[in-house]
């Protein structure tokens, strides 16, 4: 597990800078006096990294104002880290920044003979354009000069994606242009499921069948654009229902033929992280990012959206939009289950029953401080409304409701802000339909104010399953020079949350 803090330079960082810098560089490293000038110049950017006190890295750019050409000036990895993707977050987070002050193409320089270094820098999109005699002197080795250029898209220079869902009960296609949202369009087949009182998922595939063609035509609509105007297709390939995914990922692989365009495979829980950037226009990191819907329920540490997206905790059962759907067939009302629990509640004592908190005992806290568990709930809720009958008591639901609805944000909350304080992050993310809760939404606001973190949640649009954050996670991509995905990826149900791209 990664435990450094990646963070902007600032002037009392120079001496462990010089440190590091000497460290790294023994024969040519940069004067002081150098540095401290790039460190504070106002068309460079600097980043380190620390552990603790310890400044572990750094790394620079350069972007001269009105040039769309930009410089990484150097990079700076303590011996003891390399290897561990360090290296590869700076220089992400460094080709972002260069992406945001329009930068068409990126520019370095490495030695010939440090092989580690090219293959990071290939890994990234950089191509070997030319080579410099004895650049690097006193030792007389070659440098090689390297060069990113950013996709550009049909209209300026932001590529426009379009982004294909399809992997519960949702059809989404969205359409955007580098970070801007063109278009948001979903088709549920919500009300197919409901007599069956949750997602079923042979009518779950054959309902995105029907309706991908139709909501890919109004989503283009809505952008007023057509298919010749589209730069890129991304699809969610996981995880999901295996025969939902592969109805959207044969679609995209189709207009990605037809058109002849490139095709980005992404993670879909990664999409959801990543729709934060269509609201103000880039992901801050590090973020803790609590995802809740009907299948899933995570906690993320997102150090670097592209690159460094680590599982904390999930649920170790139902989750928490399934919970809602079983308790609320319990108290006989209808599916889905979290809205109708959250009108239920109104009015009700959310400290009437003291329903238990899964896996929130101090004996869990050791192997599941982050991960959640919603089973035990359910049957507790369960058995209160049979006790209840069998006594021939009359039950208030709107007191039931509450109580349940408080248990499951309480649990949620608290363990979301538990690893914003653990990890020192300072932002916390929602994402997921069961973020419609409007407890969940208020205990959130509350305990984050407390402890002075900072509390993104979406437009609901965005936070359901939507082909708009798979576009925006495409986008990204495809703006930091990442190579699309080959046309033999497959659906895979439970792909990884650290795999943010399939090849």
């Amino acid at each position: 597990m990664n435990s450094w803090v990646i963070r902007s330079a600032i002037e009392s960082d120079l001496d462990s800078i010089m440190a590091l810098e000497h460290e790294c560089f023994p024969v040519d490293a940069w004067s002081r006096e150098n540095m401290h000038f790039e460190i504070l110049a106002h068309h460079t950017h600097y980043l380190v990294a620390h552990i603790g006190a310890d400044l572990v890295a750094f790394a620079g750019l350069s972007k001269v104002p009105g040039s769309d050409q930009s410089d990484i000036q150097t990079i700076a990895v303590a011996d003891s880290l390399r290897g561990r993707g360090l290296g590869k977050q700076l220089m992400s987070q460094l080709l972002s920044e260069a992406r945001r002050l329009h930068a068409a193409e990126v520019f370095l320089e490495v030695r010939a003979d440090n092989l580690p270094a090219q293959k990071l820098y290939e890994s990234l999109g950089f191509e070997h354009i030319d080579t410099r005699k004895r650049y690097y002197q006193p030792d007389n080795v070659d440098a090689w000069v390297m060069r990113l250029q950013f996709a550009k898209g049909s209209i300026g220079r932001e590529p426009i994606v379009l982004g294909i869902e399809s992997s519960c009960d949702e059809t989404g296609v969205g359409i955007v242009r580098g970070s801007t949202l063109l278009a948001n369009v979903i088709s549920s087949s919500m009300d197919e499921h409901s007599r069956f009182g949750g997602v079923v998922p042979e009518i779950a595939a054959r309902a995105h069948l029907e309706a991908l063609q139709p909501t890919l035509h109004q989503a283009l609509a809505a952008a007023k654009l057509s298919l010749k105007d589209i730069d890129a297709i991304a699809v969610t390939n996981g995880p999901g229902l295996g025969g939902a995914l592969m109805v959207g990922v044969g679609a995209a692989k189709a207009l990605s033929v037809a058109l002849d365009k490139p095709i980005y495979a992404v993670n879909h829980l990664v999409g959801h992280v990543g729709v934060d950037i269509l609201e103000r226009g880039k992901l801050e990191t590090p973020t803790i990012a609590l995802l809740v819907s009907g299948g899933h329920t995570s906690l993320l540490l997102v150090r670097d959206l592209l690159d460094d997206v680590e599982l904390l905790g999930e649920t170790i059962d139902d989750a928490a939009g399934e919970a809602f759907d079983k308790v609320a067939r319990v108290l006989g009302l209808k599916y889905p289950g979290g809205p109708e629990i959250d009108r239920a509640a109104v009015g009700g004592d959310p400290k009437a029953i003291r329903f238990p908190r899964g896996l929130s005992l101090p004996k869990d806290m050791e192997k599941h401080r982050y991960n959640f568990s919603f089973s035990g709930l359910k049957t507790a809720v369960a058995r209160w409304v049979e006790s209840a009958e069998t006594r021939g008591e009359s039950i208030n639901k709107a007191d039931v409701a509450a109580s349940f609805r408080e248990a499951v944000a309480d649990v949620l909350v608290t363990k979301a802000v538990n690893a914003c304080l653990d990890y020192g992050v300072p932002r916390l993310l929602l994402g997921g339909g069961v973020v419609a809760n409007s407890r969940l939404r208020e205990l959130a606001a509350e305990k984050c104010a407390e402890h002075g973190i900072e509390l993104r949640i979406p437009a609901l649009s965005l936070c359901t399953d939507n082909g708009a954050m798979i576009a925006a996670l495409g986008a990204q991509l495809m703006m930091a020079g990442r190579q699309p995905s080959s046309l033999n990826f497959g659906a895979d149900s439970t792909l990884p949350v650290t795999s943010v791209q399939t090849h």
